[in-house]
């Protein structure tokens, strides 16, 4: 055994989850900003805290440590979604609160978009990779379900709305408004930025969703 890989175990039992962390942080950033092809893992592990070595002890490669990255994104949201506390609104309220939850975080969380922007610049090719990407997606269908379910029991939503198109057009309109919003302040002078444009383009969204959904 080389002093190298005598070393590798020591390193590991420092705190192998701060340091998976703090290369997924700086990967995030580096991915959200550069892309795929631009992003290199000589400058993550510049910016982090171990070495290239580790980061391929991590992940394997480049294309692992990529999907890592957007795995853990997804997990990011579908995790406080699960914690909404749903369940004790009434249908259309949890709508709502779904809607402007989703809205309020894809804003706050741009890197997330870009992440996602990049993997459909690349087709989804690196998330054919992951073992685990639907399933960390079953929760948003099952709590869009449960909302819908209760709504056409209550009726005040109509029949023949599939879950997963519900849940595509809450996507579509949320993730717009940062995926675009450069292009469309820049062509129509508008600020899409300020808490003004914000809060109203938010409502719109809500209502748009709610006028879709129900009777």
């Amino acid at each position: 055994m080389t002093s190298t890989t005598a070393a590798l175990p020591r390193v590991l039992e420092r705190d192998p989850e701060a340091t998976r962390a703090n290369i997924l942080d700086i990967a995030t950033e580096e991915f959200a900003e550069k892309g795929f092809s631009g992003a290199r893992v000589d400058d993550i592990a510049a910016r982090t805290n171990t070495s290239k070595r580790m980061i391929y002890y991590y992940f394997g490669d480049k294309e692992g440590l990529f999907v890592a990255v957007i795995e853990r994104a997804y997990a990011g949201i579908r995790h406080i979604e699960a914690n909404l506390s749903l369940d004790h609104l009434g249908p259309e309220q949890a709508l709502r609160t779904l809607v402007g939850f989703t809205f309020d975080y894809q804003n706050a969380n741009e890197s997330f978009i870009r992440l996602v922007m990049v993997e459909n610049i690349h087709r989804g090719v690196h998330l054919a990779r992951s073992g685990n990407i639907a399933e960390l997606n079953v929760p948003a269908i099952a709590t869009l379900r449960d909302i819908y379910r209760r709504g056409r029991a209550a009726g005040v939503f109509r029949d023949g709305i599939d879950e997963i198109d519900l849940h595509m057009t809450i996507s579509a309109l949320c993730f717009f408004n940062v995926a675009n919003r450069a292009t469309f302040s820049r062509i129509f002078q508008r600020d899409m930025e300020s808490p003004q444009a914000l809060a109203r383009r938010r409502e719109i969204v809500i209502d748009t969703i709610l006028r879709y959904v129900k009777q």
